[in-house]
């Protein structure tokens, strides 16, 4: 029997009442499946639904096979040594022992029929790129990126017949995504992966598409989905503007309808009144005119609702992508002004910037560079969060950093009160109108931080940050794209379009990098140089 998931009448709700999923039915068969849809439509807690580590309210999950499941954000107790995080420390002690001549019977069976253990674990390691790691290191030794390739070569050791990934690149550079990618591409048995990640998704033998509590399905990879979708959309639109045409010509039909009756009634009166006819004839007429004005308004007040209904059916299958607007005062940054300065920088972890490097004016900088090259604590320096071993920044303009961990805002604050912790003197209305154009509109500026999606997290950290006071003429993004879904990536990338200042965003997410138009690239590899994206594309 091939490995499979059935959900049948899944429900789930939060703790707090609010509903997650009500009567899903889905399943995923043999293949590759790319699971998409908007944060909070419910992606990860499908996934931990399947894997058991959440309970439905109602309603069952079948996997047919054992599960693994490689969770959105990997923690792994850094004390572990890294055959301990791989599962196999048991066995390999055993085989040490057997081979050192202690011949307990508990060593063989703990061993069982898996006497190359250590060599699958090493060659799986080496598969992913991490052949230099030890079995005997600590996993706080290794960096965050290696630790999620960890817990990969943990799933693939153990061989599971179905493989749940959820958002697995994120945090990966980009020599790492490749071993990734080779390991998807491989797989035998069911997979299921949750990821905005293109190259990735590129991968997959069908979309399934999670939106408003229901899964619809495209085959195909990604761009295979985009067609699809887009040409959907087309059709949606069409029939919008037959359903407005139509809802339009129901009513001046019933306007005419309307007229026509009057004129009936003004006649039938001035009937009544000369009294021409025999007033038993007369009365007979009026009543079946009544009668029959009666039925030819219902008629088309029933016309006029059924064009209705058309209509909003139609503009219910138009999905609306809004976009983020920043185009804000005071941001520009004129060409050639000096934006940023750095003289011979040293920082904490070993890495450096020889000589100086000069930013100026509106220029876009991607920073790239391996897991643990110091991308992070290079901005975080610039930011002042961390001090130089040896050198100097200087910066010429208002900034603000926008981190990975997005810990900017305080959750039990409100997104409008954040934001006026970032801008003290503006106005209420103010905050409001500003805020709406990062799609925080009416009671969504009201909601707790603490309750806010991944995505709306994002875009709340990004309106604080640059409706603050003074506004930022240089933003610095460290791994932007980092749990946003797709729909949220093409909100940021409109964002940063018509953002004016100076931009430095460090990151692996080529596809995103390329769109938002930087204008140089620089990589950071003990120390920063320049390089470009031809030269990324292929890694050595």
């Amino acid at each position: 029997m091939s490995s499979s998931i059935t959900c049948t009448s899944l429900s789930f709700a939060w703790p707090d009442g609010t509903p997650v999923f009500d009567g899903l039915d889905v399943a995923f068969g043999p293949g590759r499946t790319g699971l998409v849809g908007v944060n909070g439509s419910g992606k990860s807690t499908l996934l931990k639904l399947i894997s058991g580590e959440l309970t439905p309210s109602d309603g069952t999950v079948r996997p047919a096979g054992e599960v693994g499941h490689l969770p959105q954000n990997v923690t792994l107790d850094t004390s572990l040594r890294v055959d301990e995080a791989l599962g196999i420390a048991a066995r390999r002690a055993a085989l040490h022992a057997i081979e050192a001549g202690d011949v307990a019977e508990e060593h063989f069976e703990t061993v069982g029929d898996d006497w190359g253990v250590e060599e699958r674990a090493l060659a799986t390691l080496g598969e992913l790129g991490l052949a230099h790691i030890d079995l005997d290191r600590t996993i706080g030794e290794v960096s965050g990126g290696e630790s999620v390739l960890l817990r990969l070569a943990a799933l693939l050791l153990r061989r599971p017949d179905i493989l749940l990934l959820d958002e697995p690149t994120n945090n990966l550079d980009l020599y790492a995504r490749r071993r990734l990618y080779a390991a998807v591409a491989t797989w035998p048995g069911v997979m299921v992966v949750v990821s905005h990640d293109r190259e990735l998704l590129e991968l997959v033998h069908q979309i399934a598409d999670l939106r408003a509590g229901e899964v619809a399905w495209y085959g195909g990879n990604f761009s295979a989905y985009e067609e699809a979708l887009a040409t959907e959309q087309e059709a949606a639109e069409r029939m919008v503007r037959v359903a407005e045409s139509d809802l339009r010509k129901q009513k001046r039909e019933l306007v005419d309808a309307q007229v026509k009756l009057a004129r009936r009634k003004r006649y039938g009166q001035k009937m009544w009144d000369q009294k021409r006819e025999p007033k038993i004839v007369m009365g007979a007429r009026k009543r079946a005119a009544q009668e029959s004005a009666g039925k030819h308004r219902i008629l088309h007040e029933e016309k006029l609702a059924e064009a209705r209904e058309r209509l909003d059916e139609a503009v219910e299958a138009v999905r609306d992508d809004d976009e983020i607007r920043v185009d804000l005062p005071y941001t520009a940054v004129p060409p050639g002004r000096d934006v940023l300065t750095l003289l011979d920088l040293r920082l904490a972890y070993g890495a450096r910037v020889e000589g100086g490097l000069d930013l100026r004016g509106p220029e876009r900088v991607a920073l790239v560079g391996r897991n643990g090259a110091g991308k992070t604590t290079l901005l975080r320096t610039i930011a002042g969060e961390l001090a130089p071993v040896a050198g100097e920044v200087r910066a010429h303009v208002p900034f603000r950093f926008l981190p990975q961990r997005l810990d900017v805002l305080d959750d039990e604050l409100t997104v409008a009160e954040n934001v006026a912790r970032f801008a003290p003197d503006a106005t209420n209305n103010r905050i409001r109108a500003r805020l709406a154009r990062f799609l925080f509109r009416g009671e969504r500026a009201d909601q707790k931080a603490a309750t806010l999606s991944g995505g709306e997290r994002f875009r709340a950290t990004l309106a604080a940050l640059m409706l603050a006071e003074p506004a930022p003429q240089l933003l610095m993004l460290d791994e932007p794209t980092n749990n946003l879904d797709m729909a949220s990536v093409r909100q940021l990338t409109s964002a940063l379009e018509s953002y004016e200042g100076a931009l430095i965003v460090a990151g692996h997410d080529l596809p995103f990098l390329e769109s938002i138009g930087i204008t140089r690239w620089l990589l950071l590899d003990g120390e920063l140089r320049p390089t470009s994206a031809r030269e990324l594309a292929d890694p050595a």
